[in-house]
């Protein structure tokens, strides 16, 4: 970064999920780089440039991608060409304030008795300290729900998310039963929805509207990854402990710090559950060693709480 500001035209041709939301190309008419066409915030946004540098940006450089085109189903079923999808979890920043779950239910209209993220109290002996797991679907690279399906109701796609298409859903719930995660859930009775969603074609890509007698569960938001931004559990959580990213592009963020992911596995003891069975979770998690907060109980209803006033 220069003294003055101006920021060189190199370091914004960025990899990763967060290239796209950089200003598109510029003229030789108009440098939309220029100082005096930006305001600066102050905030400053880590990312990841082309050359594996970690540089850092004013976020007033970030532009919102429009909305992309109406999709039809196939090419909702096909996903993103030349991406593999990855998350990764700190389990050492988690406070459980479940500001991740709350955005989801809201964003996706799950049912109120519903959770498409559960946050578990984890302890993994008698006189260790116990710990917050956050717990999602881990899109598997060998999912068995998806080879259980009799009717190709839930699907992998190219970029390595695994959906579900209620359209085709029968509502058998072998996926339910071939899952070791148990991240599905069953919509035994009528999704509640407002009338813009209700009003709305359903989308397997957003998953909504959901519909009585078939099965949701996380999505990694492929909506929001199609415009090159990041899922709603990672944007909500304020501790920075979800990271999203792209294996291909070797990089991961939670919207304000950037990793080359090898690096992060490989120095923080990364690992995925229940690798014995084979199923090659796209899920990673980082030990909850030299943790930031103190394990509490109750601190996501103080937070509800503090929501409703």
């Amino acid at each position: 970064m220069n003294d003055n500001n101006n920021i060189p035209r190199r370091d914004f041709l960025l990899g990763g999920l967060l290239s796209t939301a950089a200003l598109a190309g510029c003229s030789q008419d108009k440098n939309p780089f220029a100082q005096d066409e930006v305001v600066l915030t102050g905030e400053k946004v880590k990312l990841l440039s082309v050359d594996g540098q970690i540089i850092e940006i004013d976020r007033a450089f970030l532009k919102p991608v429009p909305d992309v085109p109406h999709l039809s189903n196939a090419e909702e079923r096909q996903g993103v060409a030349g991406k593999k999808f990855i998350m990764v979890i700190d389990l050492a920043r988690c406070k459980n304030l479940k500001k991740c779950q709350s955005t989801c239910n809201h964003m996706h209209q799950v049912h109120p008795d519903q959770n498409w993220i559960k946050v578990l109290g984890m302890e993994d002996a008698d006189h260790t300290a116990p710990y917050w797991q956050p717990t999602t679907c881990m899109h598997c690279d060998e999912p068995p729900c998806v080879k259980v399906c009799p009717v190709d109701a839930t699907f992998k796609r190219q970029d390595g998310i695994v959906l579900i298409d209620s359209d085709r859903c029968i509502g058998c719930r072998f996926c339910m039963a071939a899952c070791p995660y148990s991240t599905r859930v069953f919509n035994w009775e009528e999704p509640v929805l407002t009338e813009e969603v209700t009003a709305q074609p359903y989308s397997c890509e957003t998953s909504m509207p959901q519909k009585k007698g078939t099965v949701g569960k996380c999505d990694f938001c492929p909506d929001m990854t199609r415009k090159g931004e990041l899922p709603h559990c990672v944007s909500a959580c304020p501790n920075g402990v979800f990271m999203f990213g792209d294996l291909n592009e070797d990089s991961v963020t939670n919207g304000a710090e950037t990793f080359r992911f090898s690096d992060l596995i490989k120095d923080r003891a990364g690992y995925r559950l229940m690798e014995d069975l084979g199923t090659k979770p796209s899920v990673y998690y980082l030990p909850p060693v030299n943790r930031n907060f103190p394990y509490e109980v109750g601190l996501e209803s103080e937070n509800t709480e503090e929501t409703k006033k």
